[in-house]
C-alpha cells in the first residue's frame, strides 16, 4: 500500500468514525432506539456511574482483548480510532444537543432519527471503504464465523445483536428504568439500523467513498 494511499485511508477512517459518533449522539436525542451494540452501551451506561466516553473505551478494550487473543487479523488502525474517539465524541454531541434541543417533540425526534440513520450510513461507508480494521464488536461475529467456523456471518451477527439488545434492556430495567422507556434504547431506530442500513451504506460506498479513495 502506497504511503499516500495509506494516508487517505487513515483520513477516511477518522472522518467516518467522527461522523458515526455524531450520529449516535443524534440517535440518543431522538430516543427512538439505537443500533444493537449502542443499545447494550445505553443499558450499561444506565448502570455504571461513569461518563459514557470512558465507559465506551473500557468496554471496547475488553472486546479488543478477545480479538487479540483469538484472531488479530481484524484489528487495525481504524479499530483504535473507533475505540478511543467514538465514545467521547458521542458524549460531547449528545450533551451539546441536549442544551440546544430541549424537550423535543415527537416530530423533532423523528427528524433526528432519520438524520441519524443517514449520517451513520454516510460515516460507515467511509470507515468500511478505508478497510483499516473493524470495530471490536464487529470483530466478534467475524471471529466466530471465520476463525471458529461456527456459522454464517449474517446469522451469527443476528445472534450477537439480539444478545446486545436483550442485555441492554435488562441492564436498563435493573438501573431503575421502566419497561415503557425501553423503546428509547431498543425501538424503531434499532429495527431500522438492523435491517435497512446496508443498502444506504452501499449507496454511499458506490457514489462517494470508493470514488474518493480511487481519485
Amino acid at each position: 500500500m502506497k504511503r499516500d494511499d495509506l494516508g487517505k485511508r487513515i483520513a477516511m477512517s477518522l472522518f467516518g468514525v467522527i461522523i458515526c459518533a455524531i450520529s449516535v449522539g443524534i440517535f440518543k436525542i431522538a430516543a427512538l432506539g439505537v443500533d444493537p451494540f449502542q443499545s447494550f452501551m445505553a443499558g450499561l451506561d444506565a448502570v455504571v456511574p461513569i461518563k459514557f466516553g470512558t465507559l465506551y473505551v473500557i468496554t471496547n478494550a475488553v472486546l479488543l482483548l478477545f480479538a487479540l487473543v483469538f484472531d488479530r487479523h481484524y484489528i487495525g488502525i481504524a479499530t483504535f480510532i473507533n475505540l478511543f474517539l467514538l465514545g467521547y465524541i458521542t458524549q460531547f454531541t449528545y450533551e451539546y444537543l441536549q442544551s440546544v434541543i430541549v424537550d423535543p417533540s415527537m416530530a423533532v425526534r423523528i427528524i433526528c432519527l432519520v438524520t441519524g440513520v443517514v449520517i451513520i450510513c454516510f460515516g460507515s461507508a467511509f470507515y468500511m471503504t478505508a478497510d483499516l480494521g473493524v470495530s471490536t464488536y464487529d470483530a466478534i461475529a467475524l471471529i466466530i464465523c471465520n476463525t471458529w467456523k461456527k456459522g454464517k456471518f449474517q446469522y451469527v451477527r443476528i445472534i450477537t445483536d439480539l444478545i446486545c439488545v436483550t442485555a441492554g434492556c435488562v441492564l436498563f430495567v435493573i438501573s431503575g428504568g421502566s419497561f415503557s422507556q425501553i423503546p428509547t434504547i431498543a425501538g424503531i431506530g434499532t429495527i431500522i439500523t438492523a435491517f435497512f442500513m446496508g443498502p444506504l451504506i452501499e449507496f454511499f460506498n458506490v457514489h462517494i467513498a470508493r470514488p474518493l479513495l480511487n481519485r
